[in-house]
């Protein structure tokens, strides 16, 4: 198996299937230096599907794909190349079909594979998703069933690694993460989500997370911790929204308690009847806790996530007082439950309602944390190193709301506060603005963070985002007059030239301190403790917004053609300092497995050496580069790569 020191994610399509990506993406990968290729799910989905997560058939390789016979073909030439293959595995729900998923299809099979009540017509559902149904994995046969293609693969030694998605869905993650070991899996990455002063479980046999906390301290120690103040003024100056995140946070999980899961806290509520449920699912701190009421087992950080609940609640949940079937069922579906309202109420509802700074309503972030310091960035390197060496470290994935490039250039508004204020009161002059303040304020951020983006793309981003607010619109009850008011309001933009005469040069000064924090973040993913991902198209300047935007299709061509360039351009050179890098790892794998030694270089520069063998000093604020042409890119912005002695 190739040694890990970079995962490149593709995420497959019936035009990006098995045969195409052997063909056209694997020479690429190759010849950029990455280690190992991350597929998205590679088993047969529902027809139509955009991204292979609605499985109807866990017994077979996607046709649409290519076939089983495609699928062991390319991961033969993944490893005749020198590389590893790392499949990404859905185990917590499936296509909830009739026609297509003969499980669900058989009323026997649909009561023995899934959460499924035959009296009331009752199932769980994936988050909010009526068409994807929970599956009991949990069961060792439904287990042996659903994972019997999968587990063939790996011990026909075609793949090296699963990533295994929202585990916290599982009715018992450790279990089920066990169980995949005992079947043969040896490298094993969670699709969890930490929550500030959380860690991963250290009972888990996990590489570690697929690295969205790296993601977010990453973003956040580039943010100029100047700018807090002003932003926040600005923020309440114009929306009037004063409350600080949490408080919103809150409001929307309990919302999504009371609506979205109302037939789940149903349901908790007839296995045991206490007063309270929704507000307590909302006030939890972290996503779930991990009880297992069948072992018998509440940790002390289990103990902790719940001591601020209701006590009658608590000593249910830490197996207190009188036991019975009910009850512990109870524990495991409320647990289940946290961690979906969790997930709508906070990323799918209150990030896009609270928008001070939108590069930091990020997938595992929390947007109330302004900045990062070099220090508090050290202090998770170290903890990274001696937990999980082997974790991802990402910028972005199928699932993040901004790429990294674009969290990168809003990121640089705190640097220019004053001027972002002066130009945004100006647009709203130019332009009349929008009818909803919040709305207008997170459509500047996204124009700044993604331009030049052609009107569709723009237009299909806010029709999502509003109807992920639930404020002026929503997907259950949408207000499509609203929504075309802000359609038509985004196409005029691109003919009011006196917009646009005054927002494209600061779009540009933007764009350009946005390059210097995207190199330095991304020199700090390829050398830090841990294995550095790449989402498909990250080698060059990558705009993308929340899916479907992000699965857009990638020019390979373009891409291979990057790195056949002798100098780097502005265009090419985050694919030439990946190379770079990629190429000193291979040369000198033992410096980063080796130690981590921070370096004390101020709150302006971040900097250590690995291994005592390599020096990394990445500075933070975009200074002068952040103006000029091509004439400083070499070294990139300042940054320094060196092999020491």
């Amino acid at each position: 198996m190739a040694d890990f020191r970079c995962t490149y994610r593709v995420q497959l399509t019936p035009d990006l299937g098995f045969r195409r990506v052997r063909e056209v993406v694997l020479p690429y990968l190759r010849d950029l230096g990455v280690s190992h290729l991350y597929l998205s799910p590679v088993l047969q989905a529902r027809s139509g599907s955009t991204h292979g997560y609605d499985v109807a058939d866990p017994t077979r390789v996607s046709g649409e794909l290519g076939g089983e016979e495609e699928l062991r073909e390319l991961c033969e030439a993944v490893h005749a190349a020198g590389l590893g293959t790392i499949l990404d595995v859905v185990p917590n729900h499936m296509a909830a079909s009739e026609e297509e998923n003969r499980l669900w299809r058989d009323p026997e099979l649909r009561a023995r594979f899934f959460d499924w009540d035959p009296a009331s017509g009752w199932y769980r559902r994936f988050f909010d998703i009526g068409e994807l149904a929970g599956v009991r994995a949990e069961d060792p046969d439904v287990f042996a069933e659903t994972h019997a293609k999968t587990l063939e693969l790996v011990a026909d030694g075609l793949v090296d690694g699963l990533r295994i998605d929202h585990p916290d869905g599982l009715a018992n993650p450790r279990e089920y993460l066990e169980r995949l070991c005992e079947s043969g899996v040896e490298r094993i990455w969670v699709e969890k989500i930490l929550e500030p002063g959380e860690s991963l479980r250290a009972d888990w046999p996990v590489e570690g997370t697929t690295g969205y906390e790296f993601a977010n301290d990453a973003t956040a120690l580039f943010v100029d911790p100047a700018g807090e103040a002003p932003l926040t003024g600005l923020y309440a100056e114009l929306t009037g929204e004063r409350r600080p995140f949490a408080e919103v946070a809150h409001e929307a999980k309990l919302e999504v308690a009371r609506t979205t899961f109302a037939q789940e806290f149903e349901r908790l509520l007839g296995l045991c009847p206490l007063d309270g449920l929704e507000e307590a699912a909302a006030a939890l701190h972290v996503y779930r806790t991990y009880v297992e009421p069948q072992a018998d087992h509440v940790s002390e950080e289990d103990r902790r996530a719940v001591e601020a609940l209701p006590d009658d609640l608590r000593a249910v949940l830490l197996l207190e007082g009188e036991r019975t079937p009910a009850r512990d069922e109870f524990v495991v579906r409320w647990q289940q439950t946290t961690g979906a309202v969790m997930a709508k109420g906070v990323e799918d509802t209150a990030f896009y309602r609270w928008l001070r700074l939108t590069a930091l309503n990020e997938v595992g972030g929390n947007p109330g944390r302004f900045s990062l310091s070099p220090e508090e960035f050290h202090r998770a390197a170290l903890e990274r190193l001696e937990r999980h060496p082997h974790a991802l470290l990402a910028s972005q994935t199928h699932d993040t709301k901004r790429a990294g490039d674009v969290r990168a250039r809003i990121g640089s508004i705190a640097a220019l506060h004053d001027e972002w204020a002066e130009r945004v009161r100006r647009w709203h002059t130019f332009t009349g603005g929008l009818d909803d303040p919040n709305e207008e304020y997170l459509l500047w951020q996204t124009l700044v963070g993604a331009w030049p983006i052609v009107p569709g793309r723009l237009e299909l981003y806010l029709e999502k985002a509003l109807r992920e607010a639930k404020r002026t619109t929503s997907w259950l009850d949408p207000d499509e007059a609203h929504e075309q008011r802000v359609k038509a309001f985004v196409r005029g933009l691109y003919a009011n030239q006196e917009f646009l005469d005054d927002f494209e040069p600061f779009a540009a000064r933007v764009a350009r301190a946005g390059e210097h924090a995207s190199l330095g973040a991304l020199l700090l993913r390829l050398t830090s403790p841990g294995l550095p991902d790449l989402y498909q198209g990250d080698a060059l300047w990558s705009l993308n917004l929340v899916d479907p935007d992000n699965r857009r299709p990638v020019d390979w061509q373009a891409h291979a053609s990057a790195l056949r360039e002798t100098a780097p351009t502005r265009r090419t050179m985050k694919a030439h300092l990946i190379r770079r890098v990629l190429h000193l790892r291979a040369e000198h794998p033992q410096a980063f497995a080796g130690a981590y030694e921070p370096l004390d270089l101020g709150p302006d520069r971040v900097g250590f050496v690995r291994g005592g063998a390599v020096r990394v000093v990445v500075p933070l604020r975009a200074g002068d580069s952040a103006d000029g042409g091509d004439h400083d890119l070499l070294p990139e912005y300042d940054q320094e790569l060196s092999l020491l002695g």
